[in-house]
């Protein structure tokens, strides 16, 4: 089902015993404390890829005065972080440093030959940084994809009809009271546009949805697992969603799961910074298993672990689509 390589040391652990969850979280969560690192109020919404037989991350830590950096850390096993103190730095094209990642809700991408790292970025408002890396030692910065205000850049793992695509929300300098999904094109990874709408936030996730960890890529289509909000009269709830997309033009939607298939339930996910947040940034998967492992932001405040299966997930997203 899954379309790419096998992980035999995926983290993973067994769906509990009477548990009847489409989704199911690690018994151990949260993996990663808010206070990691020294100084950091709080570690979340990070990305994780697995790389020569271990793993590694980019971490989104904000620190005690607030500021948001990105941070690079290294697993043996995707549980247990070693996160480096200080945050990455990123180079030019001449080799120069230009300064740290500033910003949040990074995603990491293997594409062709190298890892791109997406994250919202500041220019003059929140948009879309790139930068890209051959071996997690120095990370080289590219132009920002789009004009402020946008989030949630997220590209695919690989080029589709010859152009990179990347998924993005148009907000503004907020909480954004508005948000659909579009996804952009790009021949050289500089200059982006073929713009297509994706999807619009409804039901459930009636304020806002955005792309969460690189799609993957199924015999069904590219399999999105995003995030969705609903604003309540207490603030709002960050919830997971799923869909499968087109494999050739993913811009156009398949089947649309109508429910969640992941919600802030435990303490961590509802008591932190912002209570009742689920934020996924990243899978990891083993196509001869079908198993994913998903990695969320819990609580604006903690990094966490959940677990599915991806034929039981499809038939999910399919027997109970919009």
């Amino acid at each position: 089902m899954i379309i790419g390589a096998n992980l035999p040391n995926i983290p993973w652990q067994e769906r509990p015993q009477g548990c009847n969850d489409i989704v199911w979280r690690y018994s151990n969560n949260p993996i990663i404390h808010r206070h990691q690192i020294p100084g950091a109020n709080s570690i979340f919404n990070s990305a994780v890829v697995a790389k020569d037989g271990a793993f590694v991350g980019i971490f989104r830590s904000d620190d005690k005065a607030m500021q948001q950096h990105l941070f690079l850390g290294k697993s043996q096993n995707g549980i247990d972080w070693d996160i480096e103190h200080d945050p990455m730095p990123l180079f030019n094209q001449k080799e120069e440093q230009v300064g740290v990642a500033c910003g949040y809700d990074p995603r990491v991408c293997w594409i062709e030959d190298r890892y791109y790292v997406t994250w919202c970025n500041n220019y003059h408002g929140p948009t879309i940084g790139v930068a890209y890396s051959y071996d997690f030692k120095k990370f080289y910065q590219l132009e920002n994809a789009f004009l402020p205000f946008n989030r949630n850049g997220v590209m695919f793992p690989r080029k589709i009809n010859g152009k990179y695509m990347m998924f993005s929300r148009p907000s503004d300098n907020g909480h954004t009271p508005f948000g659909d999904m579009y996804l952009s094109q790009s021949p050289d990874m500089e200059h982006w546009g073929y713009h297509r709408y994706v999807m619009k936030a409804e039901g459930w996730a009636w304020t806002k949805i955005g792309a969460g960890p690189i799609p993957i890529e199924t015999d069904e289509g590219w399999l999105l697992i995003f995030h969705g909000v609903g604003t309540t009269c207490n603030g709002m709830i960050y919830s997971m969603g799923a869909a499968i997309l087109d494999i050739d033009e993913p811009w156009k939607v398949k089947y649309r799961c109508k429910p969640f298939i992941f919600h802030p339930e435990e303490i961590y996910e509802c008591v932190g910074d912002v209570p009742n947040v689920t934020f996924p940034c990243a899978t990891l998967q083993d196509a001869a298993t079908g198993r994913i492992a998903i990695y969320y932001g819990a609580a604006d405040t903690v990094v966490a672990l959940a677990f599915t299966q991806v034929d039981e997930l499809i038939k999910y997203i399919k027997d109970n689509a919009l």
